[in-house]
């Protein structure tokens, strides 16, 4: 399995240059190495694989000896003597080479249920960094809650000061509480939210749930997108499953061509004899040893016949389903793409809103110098800023969750 890990830490490498970490916070590359490492279902696949892998000790035999003990309950007399028990061994031998058929076709069924590993594993990558992003994104959007609660509770400092000296209402400085009760609640939604959202991870990681995730402080959008290399989707694990099928049909109707030819068989009887009394010749009492070959053919061969055409249709129907599969990951893959670049639209987007909503507020603090302030301005601003803030963090976890989905794809 060292190739896979090798495969991990290239999938994910681009994705680590784009974090900038802070205190504590722990590498996505680690935490899904340990998803890798302790997840029950890659564990489940692993233990298929092995199992079928097995099966080749299995296969590799020859059918059973047979042994045979019969007793002369009426002695049957013969010139040499009367005969009394008889003792027989009978083996089949398959035809030459149906053994490493089967071997063949058993191995060729392990490698496409290691290819169900490979899958898994990217799923769990690709479900371990979303996750992530997900946790990354509910913080963040806390913490802006958090500034902005601590930017209307200056604003009602404001409006108290203007209150006093007749300039606001106590209507102004009621409707500032209110919209911080509003963002109070959210911020609870969001934290409850996370823990939802940190259980899942946990469960990823197959650890206890209450572990706390330490995520990345920021995450920003890098300059520039890498190159996506869309010929390697060919290559994806989920397609080359059905290769590894076809192939393992392939095997099988060698397999079934082998086992539609004769079995020779060898055998050997004996049978004791006892002397007859009162007579001297040469053979009196003479055993009786008999060596035999058998053969065994398929003369009703439609069972045959009938597995050559099902394999026939078998693989026909893998060549439809992987034209199938195909199809829905080129669309999952152009639908990432064009939902990653409408991310980073609007990331742009919310940047310059947020520019100009900072400038917007820096107009009212100025006006409030000049003796004149509108709360409902002032509220109208904070809420734009509030939600150019949203945006943007949606934007960067949209950004980077589609670039995981193209990770799985491409990678």
């Amino acid at each position: 399995m060292k190739h896979i890990k090798s495969h991990i830490k290239t999938v994910f490498f681009l994705c680590s240059l784009f974090f900038v970490l802070k205190g504590n916070a722990q590498q996505l590359e680690v935490l899904i190495d340990e998803a890798l490492t302790n997840n029950p279902e890659i564990q489940k696949f692993e233990l298929q694989y092995k199992r079928a892998s097995e099966k080749v000790n299995e296969v590799n035999t020859i059918p059973n000896t047979e042994f045979g003990v019969g007793y002369f309950v009426s002695e049957p007399e013969t010139r040499t003597g009367a005969q009394r028990f008889k003792v027989s061994a009978k083996q089949m031998l398959p035809w030459f080479g149906t053994i490493t058929s089967r071997e063949n076709y058993v191995s060729s069924l392990a490698d496409a249920k290691y290819e169900d590993i490979v899958i898994a594993k990217r799923k769990l990558m690709a479900s371990v960094s979303q996750s992530y992003y997900n946790l990354y994104a509910n913080k963040a959007k806390q913490e802006v809650l958090t500034e902005n609660i601590k930017l209307l509770e200056t604003y009602e400092t404001l409006a108290l000061t203007s209150v006093e000296v007749g300039k606001a209402s106590a209507v102004d400085v009621l409707r500032l509480q209110m919209r911080q009760n509003e963002m109070q609640q959210l911020k609870d939604v969001l934290q409850q939210q996370f823990l939802a959202e940190q259980t899942k991870f946990n469960n990823l990681l197959n650890r206890d749930n209450d572990v706390t995730v330490n995520v990345v402080d920021s995450v920003m959008i890098p300059s520039e997108d890498f190159d996506i290399t869309s010929e390697n989707l060919a290559l994806h694990p989920e397609l080359l499953k059905y290769d590894k099928l076809y192939q393992s049909i392939e095997q099988s109707e060698l397999l079934n061509q082998k086992e539609s030819s004769p079995m020779i068989g060898f055998g050997l009887d004996y049978i004791n004899v006892s002397e007859r009394p009162n007579m001297d010749f040469s053979d009196n009492g003479k055993d009786i040893v008999m060596p035999m070959v058998s053969v065994s053919i398929p003369i009703f061969n439609k069972k045959y016949k009938s597995q050559t055409k099902q394999n026939e249709l078998e693989q026909q129907e893998i060549t439809v389903q992987k034209q199938e599969r195909l199809n829905t990951l080129e669309t999952l893959l152009s639908k990432a793409i064009n939902e990653r670049i409408s991310a980073r639209i609007s990331y742009t987007t919310q940047t310059k809103n947020l520019k100009q909503a900072k400038d917007a507020e820096d107009i009212l603090i100025k006006s409030y110098e000049t003796g004149t302030i509108d709360f409902n301005d002032v509220l109208d601003i904070q809420e734009l800023q509030l939600k150019f803030q949203m945006n943007q963090i949606e934007s960067v976890k949209t950004y980077f969750v589609q670039t995981t989905i193209i990770n799985y794809l491409t990678n």
